[in-house]
């Protein structure tokens, strides 16, 4: 789909206008980790901390990360429930929409998603797209120290969703991607019911049924070396059967349309 901003570039060289907002439980570790890579990377960005309250006191390292920071570029939510990594992020995108950032970013706390490379997605929402989602899976991207379980399991879940909802998106499940503010305005966050992972398939795909452009890119994809993966059965029946419904919604729609 071609490009509905044209001389669209509204993110600065150093990631001036956008906010990137990093969800954790129990990421002490990883988070001043993370963080100053970030910086580092892109001097001019927000970051926004949504700590579920995690017990070994995550919360009070990002505390101390935006007390440090004396250019106010941290700042942290500290929500009382831990309810999902979907609700958080829908946490965040709030707070960043009503602070008027241009562009919000999703990014995982423990060091998968390496923020020099966020510069890839920024350039493809200044190139036009509405969404950038950073890809394993097309031409360039690449998967570090994944265990094979994993992998198989994730490039399952791609295969799976793009038959059942009919959509080219390569890695629908990843979850370093980047929104025009416009999208989330438009694709009714208040509605959004997934709380798993099966969020980033959700909001993926709302963003198709309203019309808006998607990119992907290439990055690399570390498994963590500090703490472990959140991941668990409860998450992949969640997708899976949320897959499959809106798949089937989809399709009955369609058919409506074209009697």
């Amino acid at each position: 789909m071609a490009s509905r901003h044209p001389e669209a570039r509204i993110i600065g060289e150093n990631g001036e206008g956008a906010l990137v907002v990093i969800p954790t439980f129990n990421e002490r570790e990883n988070l001043p980790l993370i963080v100053g890579r970030l910086l580092a990377a892109q001097t001019g960005i927000h970051v926004l901390v949504v700590d579920d309250s995690s017990p070994d006191g995550t919360g009070d390292v990002a505390e101390q990360l935006a007390t440090d920071d004396a250019a106010g570029r941290i700042h942290v939510m500290h929500r009382t429930v831990k309810d999902g990594l979907g609700k958080a992020y829908l946490a965040g995108f709030a707070w960043g929409l009503e602070r008027d950032y241009a562009v919000i970013v999703e990014m995982d706390a423990d060091g998968s998603h390496a923020p020099e490379q966020l510069h890839r997605l920024l350039d493809g929402i200044n190139a036009g797209a509405d969404l950038v989602i950073g890809s394993r899976y097309v031409p360039g991207g690449a998967l570090v120290n994944w265990p094979k379980r994993r992998e198989f399991l994730s490039k399952g879940a791609n295969t799976y969703a793009r038959l059942a909802l009919g959509a080219k998106i390569k890695d629908i499940t990843a979850g370093y991607r980047a929104f025009r503010r416009e999208v989330l305005e438009k694709i009714g966050l208040d509605q959004v019911e997934s709380a798993g992972y099966c969020f980033q398939i959700d909001l993926a795909w709302r963003s198709l049924q309203n019309g808006f452009t998607i990119r992907e890119v290439p990055i690399t994809f570390t498994e963590r070396a500090i703490g472990e993966s959140k991941m668990d059965g409860g998450v992949i029946a969640e997708s899976f059967l949320n897959v499959a419904r809106w798949g089937i919604q989809g399709r009955t729609a369609k058919f409506r349309k074209n009697k």
